[in-house]
């Protein structure tokens, strides 16, 4: 699957960035982009599928079930509450039909081994590391995503979800999803210090921006942090983009504060 085609055979769809990675047949990733579809008005404009950023509810439910329609999504997605944490959920039962939004459960990492599952997490500057693995034994895919910015990083929801797939770490692949990028993404000592006091090399990931700030490269964190964890270089794709630096094709809540939600979706094809 790359990020040139619509995953179906198809022309590319605007609204859509596909995951490039050599995912087995029958698992599909990717992630929504701000415009080419949707209906959501500035500053949201327009293909927002956030519940919780301050957008129309009404306007956000219609992109959503727009989303399902253009995707030909086997199912209604499983979207999250997602609340900075490391909570894993692993769904076994497809949606028939989207939950309300209150009844969302809350977590930022999901998994399934159940074709026609569809997972979830949205993102605005956050790494989608938006995280797509995948098994890919003989006996069949598994395929989680999760959410992380720096500090989720920091918290360990990497770890806690290559932890919670059935696979080995090193039969797992990951693709990087759209975050923002080393050149623009600027944090504080808080960050710097979670990273570099548990694993001094991470320095190597960060460059003195101002007195107390660096700049920060969430991918060259997230390559380091799923090799820890057991996964090969060769297995970890994706990289490069960033949400800051792109405002025709990505929200950013760094860039403009007050704006939509991109969302990162995984599953396998039912058979």
């Amino acid at each position: 699957m790359t990020a040139g085609g619509d995953g179906h055979g198809g022309a590319r769809d605007p609204a859509i960035l596909e995951a490039d990675w050599p995912a087995p047949p029958g698992v599909h990733a990717f992630t929504t982009l701000r415009h080419g579809a949707g209906g959501s008005a500035a500053p949201f404009a327009s293909f927002d599928l956030g519940a919780r950023n301050g957008d129309d509810p009404a306007v956000v439910a219609a992109n959503r079930a727009e989303l399902r329609r253009r995707r030909g999504l086997p199912s209604a997605p499983h979207w999250l509450r997602q609340v900075h944490g490391t909570a894993v959920l692993r769904f076994d039962r497809p949606l028939q039909a989207p939950l309300p939004t209150e009844a969302e459960p809350e977590a930022d990492a999901a998994t399934t081994a159940v074709p026609g599952v569809v997972l979830a997490v949205l993102t605005a500057d956050c790494l989608p590391v938006g995280v797509v693995l995948v098994d890919m034994g003989a006996d069949g895919s598994e395929v989680a995503v999760f959410v992380q910015g720096a500090i989720w990083l920091a918290a360990g929801v990497l770890e806690v979800t290559v932890a919670a797939m059935h696979a080995a770490p090193g039969r797992l692949l990951a693709w990087l999803g759209p975050a923002a990028g080393p050149q623009a993404y600027e944090i504080g000592a808080e960050v710097f210090d979670a990273f570099v006091g548990a694993d001094p090399q991470a320095a190597e990931a960060f460059v003195p921006a101002r007195p107390g700030h660096w700049k920060v490269d969430l991918y060259a964190l997230a390559r380091r942090r799923l090799g820890a964890a057991g996964l090969a270089p060769g297995a970890i794709h994706g990289g490069g983009l960033c949400t800051i630096s792109d405002p025709e094709r990505f929200y950013s809540h760094r860039r403009e504060q007050r704006t939509g939600r991109m969302a990162t979706l995984a599953y396998i094809a039912p058979r």
